[in-house]
């Protein structure tokens, strides 16, 4: 399974659910989820923003599923 339906799935979240808290539609995050079409950097970041894990976790480049933390801007 890969996590982008995990992730979906465990949270009991429908793909419209998930699509439309993002600004997409259901059939593009279809494609995504099953790998027919990639996604672009803004919706992997929506994504990984969406639920609460690092862009890095949704492309299986580390199994850590924290975000990294934000970085504070200087005044």
């Amino acid at each position: 399974m890969n996590r982008l339906k995990e992730l979906r799935v465990d949270r009991d979240l429908t793909q419209s659910q998930v699509a439309a808290a993002i600004g997409i539609t259901q059939r593009k995050y279809s494609y995504i989820e099953t790998g027919i079409q990639q996604a672009t950097e803004a919706i992997l970041k929506n994504l990984a923003e969406y639920y609460g894990v690092s862009v890095d976790y949704l492309l299986k480049l580390t199994d850590d599923p924290a975000p990294y933390p934000k970085k504070k801007r200087r005044i």
